[in-house]
């Protein structure tokens, strides 16, 4: 499992800023909402394309302001002014969370045009070289004062238990809808398995994917009701070294709010290694009803467990 001992860097917001048209100077405004696909509402360089939402260094803008510049938060075109973050120093793909929102870095730096109002100014732009560009991986509500942190890659890997998806009589919906709530969270999916309701083969592939450090979160669905050939609870719990009851409890729970039937989920989940095993049901519904309930909060768990706070597993 690769490894950065490095802690997460952290920062805060010091201004959001937007322009409403293209040409136009930034300028700072109450808040703004981050959108997946788009970047700063309102914003009108905000588009479905790899420069999204701009950021800036407030220590390198002040340091130019140092040398004589007169110059306002967004005048570099910067969406997000931050403080606490060298920019610079993080590479492309590094994640970042801010309120509800969670960016990927995708640029840094930029071409400058010489013809800018700073450059003519002070024979300089400190955007070309310090400032980056992101998009947007979840949406949420940016505003002066939030905390942005340097969020880690987590690496996942997804097991359904299904003996008609196995033998191809059933695509494999609920994976599909566990990895697809997955990326929008910033894992990285790095194996997805099929397998039928047999003990040995489940109780083998959560083994592999634990003792070889292959991901940091194991997520099974299918296989957690009445049936007989429902036995992943029993695998799981006989394949992990310690259970954690309160990610289910919290499942079922919100689950209930929807249906009665919640109560007769039978799932669990529990650690072995380094690597957080949950059930989930095997519908499609299901699996949204009960893991958006605990994904949100599953960072904070895995920090301690892996002890790392930077790239993904491999």
């Amino acid at each position: 499992m690769s490894m950065n001992t490095e802690k997460n860097r952290s920062g805060t917001v010091v201004a959001v800023c937007i322009s409403e048209a293209k040409g136009t100077p930034k300028h700072t405004v109450d808040s703004v909402d981050l959108l997946v696909a788009h970047g700063v509402d309102g914003d009108a360089h905000a588009g479905n394309w790899h420069r999204q939402v701009s950021l800036l260094s407030w220590d390198k803008v002040e340091a130019f302001r140092a040398r004589g510049a007169e110059v306002a938060d967004g005048a570099f075109g910067e969406n997000l002014l931050v403080k606490g973050i060298d920019f610079r120093e993080l590479p492309v793909g590094t994640r970042l969370s801010v309120g509800e929102a969670l960016l990927e870095i995708t640029q840094i730096g930029k071409e400058c045009h010489s013809g800018c109002a700073i450059f003519q100014q002070m024979g300089d732009c400190i955007m070309p070289r310090e400032g980056v560009f992101a998009k947007v991986l979840r949406e949420g509500k940016v505003r002066a004062g939030d905390i942005m942190t340097e969020s880690p890659c987590f690496c996942a890997a997804i097991l359904t238990s299904s003996d008609k998806g196995y033998a191809g009589e059933r695509e494999d919906v609920s994976g599909a809808v566990v990895q697809e709530m997955l990326e929008s969270e910033g894992f990285e999916v790095v194996r997805r398995t099929l397998l039928p309701d047999d003990f040995e083969m489940l109780a083998q592939e959560i083994e592999k994917v634990c003792d070889e450090g292959l991901a940091d979160l194991l997520v099974t669905t299918g296989g957690t009701g009445f049936s007989p050939r429902d036995i992943m609870p029993e695998v799981t719990t006989a394949a992990c070294e310690r259970m954690v009851p309160g990610i289910p409890e919290a499942m079922r729970a919100e689950s209930l709010k929807v249906t009665k039937r919640a109560m007769l989920s039978r799932a669990v989940a529990g650690i072995r290694k380094r690597t957080l095993v949950i059930n989930l049901p095997g519908s499609p519904k299901s699996v949204r009803e009960n893991f958006s309930a605990v994904l949100p909060d599953l960072a904070h768990g895995l920090n301690m467990l892996v002890e790392r706070d930077g790239e993904c597993a491999r």
